[in-house]
């Protein structure tokens, strides 16, 4: 298995997950840096928000997008109208390009759901040029998503299953402080920088909140998927609790922080 992230429905992805890359996307790019004319593989690509991005962001030569979940792949295709990109199902983990085809390569939210996440980073820096870029950035699921942590901490009161989610959502690879500049060393990257980014995610109601995940997408839909109607019922009320904290529903703010690291091919 190449990726652990639970995929249903692009639209439900798009709720839950896909309208907050797409805000994260620019400050990534800045971060990972682009220039006109150069060839860019974006490795995990979901339904697009980075693919997308990197053409409205320069002149690119040609982006190359690869995910490992038919439904992303199918989505961003249907999506794309730019002949610079070519969007394809592919593993992280086995790239099916040849060494030194790329300027960059990128991987926006996409290596703390791939197990072997070190192997993802060592097939981008084999892809890429020397003296190119590699760059990522992964979700501080344990200490930078206070909104997501509002429902993983609500579940994991409930009962061991909750605690057991918890425990797998909050130590996805990459995720601590280091961790991501360690393997881009360990892989042979140089000059590596290590920076946090964030963004708001604002949700209109508790509903914008907690229909996706209700609908089982993600590692916490996936969760929530394995529960009888009893215990569906009793979690989303007490995470509804969790998000009014006390005050009627409606709009609320939460800050998301996320890890980025770039190094250099040598």
């Amino acid at each position: 298995m190449t990726s652990n992230f639970n995929v249903r429905d692009a639209n439900s992805y798009e709720q839950l997950m896909g309208r907050w890359s797409q805000k994260l996307a620019p400050l990534f790019i800045d971060f990972a840096g682009l220039a006109d004319g150069e060839k860019i593989l974006d490795v995990g690509c979901g339904t697009g928000s980075l693919t997308f991005a990197l053409a409205r962001t320069a002149n690119l030569g040609e982006i190359a997008a690869i995910d490992y979940s038919p439904v992303f792949v199918e989505e961003a295709i249907r999506r794309n109208t730019d002949s610079r990109i070519k969007i394809r199902q592919a593993d992280a983990c086995a790239l099916p390009f040849e060494g030194g085809t790329f300027d960059r390569a990128l991987a926006l939210l996409v290596l703390h759901f791939v197990p072997e996440s070190s192997k993802a980073v060592a097939e981008m820096r084999r892809v890429v040029r020397p003296g190119g870029v590699v760059a990522a950035a992964v979700w501080d699921h344990l200490g930078g998503m206070p909104g997501m942590r509002m429902m993983v901490d609500t579940v994991a009161v409930l009962n061991e299953g909750g605690r057991q989610l918890r425990a797998r959502y909050c130590f996805q690879p990459m995720m601590q402080p280091g961790e991501m500049k360690r393997t881009f060393l360990e892989q042979g990257l140089v000059d590596v920088a290590e920076t946090q980014m964030m963004i708001r995610m604002d949700y209109e109601s508790f509903d914008d909140y907690w229909a996706p995940i209700a609908a089982g997408e993600g590692p916490l839909g996936k969760y929530v998927a394995t529960l009888d109607a009893a215990e569906r019922a009793r979690t989303a009320a007490a995470v509804r609790d969790a998000y009014e904290a006390g005050r009627p529903d409606g709009p609320r703010s939460f800050a998301n922080v996320a890890w980025a690291c770039r190094g250099i091919v040598p």
